[in-house]
């Protein structure tokens, strides 16, 4: 008596049949995969049917099940093909619309702000936690002293844009390099950290793989991924 087994939940077994000419073909099937194609499990399926025992015919509800579970497979290998071409599609067309970023303002999170040339200007954005009645902007030199306070008065939660005009707190030109920033916030009580945003002049767009996706080369700030930009201007 011919044992007859499910493909679905075990394809090697069904592939041993009474039957030792249709034992090579469902082996020839099923020699090269373990992940079976929609042509290996039709294949194992009529195997199946060839091999049954006539006083013991497959079950008709379990014939319906396997053909069930192999639409199942195949739809969802249609599937991932349509995600895939989808995701290759967004990244051409996200490509197409960086390259137009190139030579803009982008705002980005920092603590840090580059003076090109001594009298350059800096600009930049605070994120105020709420409606305040005085923010304050710190620039401090590269070892941490205070050099110029910028106040911005009252403000509204969000973002409030600030300049530096490059001069110190005499009224000298500071030196180009890098300077420390900060914002004071009243009634943000001391020590709580207020971001910082600076602009910068995008470079280039590097298109990532994966969870990197899409940079952009900031002039003074480096490379900034794409969801950490707050702002793009002319």
């Amino acid at each position: 008596m011919t044992t007859i087994t499910n493909p679905l939940t075990n394809p090697l077994a069904a592939s041993t049949p009474a039957s030792g000419a249709s034992a090579a073909g469902i082996q020839s099937a099923t020699a090269s995969a373990t992940q079976l194609s929609g042509a290996n499990f039709l294949t194992l399926m009529l195997a199946q049917l060839k091999n049954q025992d006539p006083t013991q015919p497959v079950d008709s509800n379990q014939f319906l099940s396997q053909l069930a579970a192999l639409s199942e497979v195949q739809g969802i290998t249609q599937l991932n093909t349509s995600f895939s071409s989808l995701s290759n599609s967004l990244v051409s067309s996200q490509a197409l619309q960086a390259s137009s970023l190139l030579g803009h303002q982008a705002l980005v999170p920092s603590s840090q702000a580059t003076l090109a040339t001594a009298g350059a200007t800096v600009t930049g954005a605070v994120q105020v936690p709420q409606t305040t009645a005085d923010v304050v902007v710190n620039v401090s030199s590269a070892n941490g002293v205070l050099v110029r306070q910028i106040d911005l008065g009252a403000q509204p939660a969000g973002l409030a844009n600030f300049a530096w005009d490059g001069t110190l707190a005499d009224g000298s030109q500071a030196p180009a390099g890098q300077y420390g920033l900060s914002a004071q916030v009243a009634g943000v009580a001391s020590g709580t950290a207020v971001p910082t945003y600076v602009n910068g002049t995008v470079q280039s767009v590097t298109m990532g793989a994966g969870a990197s996706g899409l940079t952009l080369d900031v002039a003074g700030q480096g490379s900034v991924p794409y969801a950490n930009v707050q702002q793009i201007s002319n």
